[in-house]
């Protein structure tokens, strides 16, 4: 629900809980305060419209503070006169917080108490709902906890209680396999000896190429002699 309202010379489109700046009122901070012109109120699809003003419709306001607006700066010259004219301005004003839009019967002060109380009932809920899960949570934790000390003592006890086991001899496995990796090591460090090298027969002067024939090469070698034996 909104209102079209008039104070000041001025028109403002105020809801529930809207703060605005008017025209300076006769009133003082904290004051409540009733605003009369009121031309125009819509409540959803319903509107009602004021010749001037809404006969059963009301806005009230409460003043928070008495203020100032902006400094404005009016300069006025008039050329080939020397006329110079400057001027500042401050607007005094009136800050008002909007409590209370009504027609006929509606409120709107009422509809939003209503929707307050409903968000804070929807928000005591959730908070127990998730309160009572913590609290749930908090215990399934505690009873898993027991559960798992008591499982750990239950085994405690059952291993102190079982005879120990003789200690079985470990196999001698490097002894194995090292046995028969002993002479194959001996083998590699071992130079190995070298055979005897045969000596080889001397091979046989060999017979000087010729064309010449065997019988003529003989006679034409000389006589051998008492002397060169």
């Amino acid at each position: 629900m909104y209102a079209v309202i008039e104070t000041g010379g001025k028109q403002y489109t105020v809801e529930f809980g809207d703060e605005l700046e008017v025209e300076l009122l006769d009133a003082e901070p904290g004051q409540e305060i009733n605003l009369d012109r009121v031309l125009l109120v819509v409540d959803g699809d319903n509107a009602a419209v004021g010749q001037p003003v809404v006969a059963d419709a009301a806005v009230s306001a409460k003043v928070l503070r008495q203020d100032r607006g902006e400094k404005t700066i009016s300069f006025k010259y008039r050329p080939k006169a020397r006329s110079r004219v400057k001027k500042g301005h401050r607007q005094e004003l009136t800050v008002l917080k909007i409590t209370e839009v009504r027609l006929g019967s509606k409120s709107a002060a009422a509809e939003a108490k209503e929707a307050a109380a409903a968000a804070e009932a929807e928000r005591s809920k959730v908070a127990k709902a998730a309160a009572r899960q913590a609290a749930e949570d908090a215990a399934l934790a505690e009873k898993l906890k027991a559960r798992k000390a008591a499982e750990a003592e239950a085994e405690s006890a059952t291993k102190a209680k079982a005879p120990k086991a003789p200690a079985k001899p470990a196999p001698a496995k490097e002894e194995t396999l090292a046995k028969p990796e002993a002479p194959a090591k001996a083998a590699k460090a071992a130079p190995a000896k070298a055979a005897p090298a045969k000596a080889a027969p001397k091979a046989a002067p060999k017979a000087a190429k010729t064309d010449e024939p065997a019988g003529e090469a003989a006679a034409k070698r000389p006589a051998r002699t008492k002397k060169d034996e």
